[in-house]
């Protein structure tokens, strides 16, 4: 997949307003190279260590909202953050981790760089941030808020009939089923294997439904 390699001053442009001087800290401070791609269909960041003569790499995708790029970059810059403490000795979303990470959360909502209803639900969530930087599903939905409008056939699994078919953007069909827990048990059409989708899967509606 492509990248970008950005200016420093071009990364503002992805930013919500009053967080670019402070991530662009963290980035001179570190000597991060910062990538931005197209979308990836099962990531929305990584982080990847410093070794050798190369710096440490993050890369995000560049079609997210500033809010939930800003909160992807954040969680990468944990993961450096945890690198440069404690090398390969902690889980990658360990207690370590979610530690940083909050920290990190903390310093921009103070700063009031969040909408209101983004920021209570981050508040909420500090003690146990989520090993996926937009993973949690309350998060998800109201992220999804300021996403420039999509087609009204782009909805969310939870959003449609049980037995209703999807598509994925890789083009396969399924029909929806009914929730296990916390995921909702979906079949694909062509083959009839079953998978689980989470209720905040974002997917492509089939038919008049």
């Amino acid at each position: 997949m492509a990248k970008e390699n950005h200016p420093l001053h071009a990364l503002a442009a992805y930013l919500p307003e009053g967080t670019f001087e402070g991530v662009a800290e963290y980035i001179k401070a570190h000597k991060v190279h910062l990538h931005i791609t197209r979308e990836r269909k099962t990531i929305l960041g990584n982080y990847r260590n410093a070794h050798r003569d190369k710096n440490h790499r993050i890369t995000v995708n560049g079609n997210l909202n500033k809010y939930s790029f800003f909160i992807t970059l954040l969680h990468e810059l944990a993961h450096l953050l945890t690198y440069e403490k404690y090398a390969n000795k902690v889980m990658a979303h360990g207690r370590e981790w979610k530690g940083i990470f909050a920290d990190l959360l903390a310093q921009f909502i103070t700063k009031k760089v969040f909408p209101g209803d983004i920021e209570a639900e981050l508040i909420s969530s500090l003690h146990n941030p989520a090993a996926s930087s937009c993973a949690e599903d309350g998060l998800m939905r109201i992220l999804r808020r300021y996403d420039i409008a999509t087609s009204d056939k782009h909805v969310l699994i939870e959003e449609i009939p049980v037995n209703s078919l999807f598509k994925l953007k890789d083009g396969r069909v399924f029909k929806k089923g009914d929730k296990l827990r916390k995921r909702y048990r979906c079949q694909e059409v062509h083959s009839a294997r079953v998978y689980l989708f989470s209720p905040v899967y974002e997917v492509e509606r089939v038919g008049n439904e």
